[in-house]
């Protein structure tokens, strides 16, 4: 059964584009969207070592919003492009030449009622984060994020999820038309920016779920085709994550 804390609804997006597309994006967002400077949530700049001139990392933009309910009704885009020098690693620039193409979806924020139930949840049957649940004070959130998914023995996807919790106070509500960064910081992205930079030059990419735990499910599928799975085989393959988790939590301790 569906538990309150699935009840999972889009926060955001984060959108990956090689430099040549960077600038065109933008453009198009503001054009085709019709973004207003108020609709820009950020655009973060770096200037890196060796380089004269500030580069643009990401901007993050608001293309919907609803009438009524502030900050936690719209859509928001984060947009991000390699801009280290040539010379320099980037999992970004890796991601994108992993992926074979000039743009592509980084990972997706769910964003539950219950953020501390979910990760208690998900990480009973198996499923790895990268961080711990990083908790924003001054702006009532709450974020996790986890490992990629992936298929075994093969290389990084790219692709992961956010998930976070917003309980926003009265206070913060009537933040939210003086200050554009209330419900989404450029501190959130830098700090996500160097975990994946430090996963990706270790070459250590954390999976959603282990290797041998994806062979286990595998196994209790036994090949059957997604039509002809029953209840009794997804208690089955949830018994077998529980197992997983509970032993390797035993190896661990």
């Amino acid at each position: 059964m569906k538990k309150p804390f699935m009840n999972f609804v889009v926060d955001h997006m984060t959108f990956l584009v090689e430099p040549r597309f960077y600038p065109v994006t933008y453009a198009l967002f503001r054009i085709i969207f019709g973004l207003g400077d108020e609709d820009i949530i950020y655009n973060k700049r770096r200037k890196w070592p060796g380089e004269n001139q500030e580069k643009s990392m990401t901007f993050a933009a608001r293309l919907g919003r609803y009438e009524g309910k502030p900050g936690l009704d719209q859509s928001i885009i984060a947009v991000v492009q390699p801009s280290e020098p040539e010379s320099q690693p980037s999992h970004v620039r890796e991601m994108l030449k992993t992926r074979g193409g000039s743009a592509h979806w980084q990972h997706i924020a769910l964003r539950t009622p219950d953020l501390i139930s979910f990760h208690q949840y998900a990480a009973e049957r198996g499923v790895n984060f990268i961080t711990p649940i990083l908790k924003d004070a001054e702006e009532d959130l709450i974020q996790v994020f986890s490992g990629e998914w992936k298929l075994p023995q093969m290389p990084p996807s790219g692709i992961f999820f956010e998930f976070v919790q917003r309980n926003p106070s009265k206070e913060l509500l009537e933040k939210i038309s003086s200050n554009r960064e209330a419900f989404f910081r450029d501190k959130t992205f830098l700090g996500l920016y160097q975990e994946k930079e430090a996963e990706y030059q270790s070459k250590k990419v954390r999976p959603f779920i282990d290797d041998e735990l994806f062979f286990e499910i595998e196994k209790s599928l036994a090949g059957k085709p997604i039509w002809e799975l029953k209840s009794q085989d997804f208690r089955l393959v949830e018994e077998k994550m529980k197992d997983y988790a509970r032993s390797n939590k035993a190896t661990v301790q």
